[in-house]
């Protein structure tokens, strides 16, 4: 076990069994994000740090077609995933592989080497070297394929007060927000010939930005 799967396991192993009732008050925008995947009939959907397996259910659930993938550096937090992947009657469409964002084989893990969505909600706030997951994920699209961004935002239009109070609150938990993602995901864009849109919510709290792969892209 790795140092990252060891931190995740101490601090989930409890929590993942309250996370997702108490998750829904601030970890906004997520179900705006699975609303614009809109992956092709029969495409194949990557949610890379799955957490509880909340967002999966939600996009298998949301698109019937879709062949959906989620990989978590935390065992703990998987076999709570694997749970609800259960309970929702989803198995056959969702499968789970334990594995680090920041090193991972899609080939190995799960037989496929690109995706046609691939969604990062709420991780990257949390991984140390996440501009280098981030450049590494848009690598595993598909021509077409769209690389969905949901995290806490720049916070430019919240009162100086609040920021401070969040702020503190999430460091409490290993969360850092990463004010210069749109910046990163711009940089990759420029880089590698995508498309980047990327849209501030709720005066900035969070941020949903996509990086898109031209059809064309080998």
């Amino acid at each position: 076990m790795t140092a990252a799967a060891a931190a995740m396991d101490r601090m989930y192993r409890r929590q993942r069994h309250i996370y997702d009732a108490s998750r829904k008050f601030y970890l906004l925008g997520r179900d705006a994000a699975i609303d614009a995947l809109k992956p092709p009939a029969g495409g194949s959907v990557l949610e890379i740090g799955c957490g509880t397996g909340r967002n999966l259910v939600r996009i298998a659930s949301t698109y019937p077609q879709a062949r959906c993938f989620g990989l978590d550096v935390s065992a703990a937090m998987l076999d709570t995933a694997a749970r609800s992947v259960s309970r929702a009657g989803s198995s056959a469409r969702i499968r789970l592989a334990c594995a680090d964002a920041t090193d991972f084989d899609p080939l190995a893990l799960f037989g496929r080497p690109a995706f046609d969505r691939i969604v990062i909600s709420y991780a990257l706030s949390m991984i140390p070297p996440w501009e280098a997951v981030l450049a590494e994920s848009a690598g595993y699209l598909a021509p077409g394929g769209e690389l969905h961004v949901v995290d806490f935002g720049g916070q430019e239009g919240l009162p100086g007060p609040f920021r401070a109070v969040l702020n503190r609150w999430l460091a409490a938990f290993s969360v850092t927000p990463r004010m210069t993602l749109a910046d990163a995901m711009a940089g990759i864009a420029a880089s590698q010939g995508f498309v980047c849109t990327v849209r501030q919510r709720y005066r900035g709290y969070s941020v949903h930005g996509v990086l898109s792969r031209r059809a064309g892209l080998d």
